[in-house]
């Protein structure tokens, strides 16, 4: 089979030869993740922060050298889209100056950055005298300094407010590390220790990268490997193309709101217009609201990646989400609307909202185009950072809630996820164990379950929710930021199904007993000692009739606790 031409790293082109069996090319495929896989691994075992060592949020990938990304791990979806376009804006920065030992690292999102948290290392790697491959680790750090900790500021009208920018920047030269860099970095965020730490993990898991792919180098050699990775990226292609061809042709429109900016603007409207013809998908977002004053701006990145995301949630989950299998889309959007906001606004909440809305209209709109294929929308990301001070050690803490996760959809397949997580990370980021977090922070967890009628109704209803109640026993006041949104809008319905119920975040003192309902974007919320956080987080949505969901299924939510009231008389099916 003749493969087609692809750019290579010196300018000129090179055919993927027949010679390239198909044993070859899946071998390649499953090593190639497996190594993303274990840089995950690795990542896990030796970062600091417990927003990556427990709730994972972080990400690997490998791409070529001209930026197509070639492996992905299962990590956060919403990172790995925006990769390519970091590595890109990487290679572009230092072009002709990039050598064997060098580290480079980003975080702006105007240079290819989901937003500022998300800081990212890129460790070249060379065949030989050429460069081939991009290691890369994208990871959420703890804080990025900024004017409130936890790098999420809702009171943010500029990025300058929100962090630490840090455009395409050599950190490691030729094997050397570059102190003064480091030391200027972590100067600049809270709690430098662990920043240092969780740099030096994910340099570390990109290094065990290089040294897994000079391994495959050296078996396969740069030509062969090269070429069984173009073939690999075709077949992923030809996949896609396949489904898509199966979708009815025509346009498509689709719509979705966040709750509001947090300058009293409320029911931003992303709108999603979506042309289906043969195997090609364009997703048009040009009409969606202006862009915002406030963090829910998405950057440009971001936005491209929330797009590819809903298209990767409606094809196959087997077929690898690599270049290829992203070439059927193409994107268009406008600068200065909220999915694409100018340079210098702030975007840190974008990872969650607006890319959560961006693909629920876009599923929406494809819902009517590949009914059996789309789902109910997944919950919406309620964060809360916690700033204080641990009485048993006397240390400063920063705590993120990972806690009470939203629900997922429900979808022809059945019912959906409980507390499982939101749309951009898909179940990739986790809670982790509330022991080890009551061992870490000083907090009292009384109790973590399932919240019942929390789900969207359907012939496949959505997950639940979750129910939290937490006791803060510091011995001196602390203090919380809210970022998120969900309290408005539930997670969608679709086909005939119903919306997930919305969260429900309550602080409760302990003095007075006054309960405080918290809003999605808050800053500088007082929290005393014993005080309470009650979390209900919103269920996921339904898909389908309700009229449709069979009467055993309905007894077996009451019996497993997932609603309260009894069977409703249905006809089922």
């Amino acid at each position: 089979m003749q493969h087609k031409t692809r750019p290579t790293t010196d300018g000129q082109s090179v055919s993927a030869t027949p010679s390239v069996d198909p044993i070859t090319v899946a071998v390649v495929q499953h090593r190639l993740h497996a190594i993303v896989e274990e840089m995950g691994e690795a990542m896990l075992r030796t970062a600091y922060s417990q927003i990556l060592n427990s709730s994972r949020d972080f990400s690997t990938g490998i791409c070529d050298a001209v930026g197509r990304l070639v492996a992905q791990a299962e990590h956060v979806p919403v990172h790995v889209g925006a990769l390519p376009y970091a590595a890109r804006s990487v290679a572009e920065a230092f072009a002709g100056d990039i050598h064997e030992g060098d580290v480079f690292l980003l975080n702006d999102p105007y240079f290819g950055g989901n937003h500022l948290p998300d800081v990212t290392v890129f460790v070249p790697v060379f065949a030989g005298d050429r460069l081939a491959f991009w290691s890369i680790n994208r990871a959420h750090m703890s804080d990025i300094g900024g004017s409130t900790h936890g790098a999420y500021n809702p009171g943010a009208t500029e990025i300058f407010q929100e962090g630490l920018r840090i455009p395409p920047l050599r950190i490691v030269d030729k094997g050397a590390a570059r102190e003064d860099l480091f030391r200027m970095i972590a100067t600049n965020v809270r709690h430098s220790r662990d920043f240092r730490g969780d740099l030096a993990a994910m340099i570390g898991s990109a290094k065990l990268c290089e040294k897994r792919l000079l391994a495959l180098i050296g078996e396969l050699g740069r030509d062969r490997l090269m070429a069984a990775i173009e073939a690999m990226l075709d077949g992923a292609e030809r996949r896609a193309r396949a489904i898509v061809a199966d979708w009815t042709d025509g346009v498509y429109y689709g719509e979705a709101c966040l709750d509001d900016d947090g300058r009293g603007r409320n029911d931003v409207a992303i709108r999603a217009k979506v042309t289906v013809s043969g195997s090609n998908l364009e997703i048009d977002l040009t009409q969606s609201d202006a862009e915002a004053q406030s963090f829910v701006n998405s950057s440009h990145a971001n936005m491209q990646s929330a797009c590819a995301m809903a298209f990767a949630y409606l094809i196959d989950s087997d077929i690898p989400k690599n270049d290829g299998s992203f070439r059927p889309l193409k994107v268009v959007a406008k600068p200065g609307t909220i999915v694409w906001a100018n340079d210098g606004l702030p975007v840190t909440m974008c990872t969650s909202h607006c890319s959560n809305e961006i693909v629920e209209a876009i599923v929406v709109a494809l819902s009517s185009a590949c009914p059996e294929r789309a789902m109910g929308g997944w919950g919406r990301r309620f964060r809360i950072a916690i700033k204080g001070e641990d009485p048993r050690t006397g240390r400063s803490f920063i705590w993120h809630l990972f806690q009470a996760r939203p629900g997922g959809g429900g979808s022809v397949a059945g019912d959906g996820y409980s507390s499982v997580g939101e749309w951009h990370s898909a179940g990739g980021i986790k809670f982790g164990s509330i022991e080890v977090a009551e061992a870490r922070f000083p907090f009292l967890f009384l109790h973590h379950e399932y919240r019942p009628d929390s789900a969207g109704d359907g012939k496949f209803r959505g997950g639940t929710g979750g129910d939290l109640e937490m006791v803060v026993e510091t011995a001196k006041t602390a203090v919380g930021n809210t970022a998120g949104d969900g309290i408005r809008h539930g997670a969608r319905g679709m086909l005939g199904g119903e919306d997930g119920k919305p969260h429900h975040y309550i602080l409760k003192r302990a003095a007075t007993g006054e309960e405080i309902v918290l809003g999605t974007k808050m800053v500088g919320v007082t929290i005393e000692p014993g005080d309470r956080l009650i979390v209900h987080s919103g269920g996921g949505g339904g898909w389908g009739d309700s009229a449709k969901r069979s009467a055993e299924a309905r007894a077996r939510d009451l019996l497993n606790g997932f609603v309260t009231a009894a069977p409703r008389s249905r006809t089922g099916d």
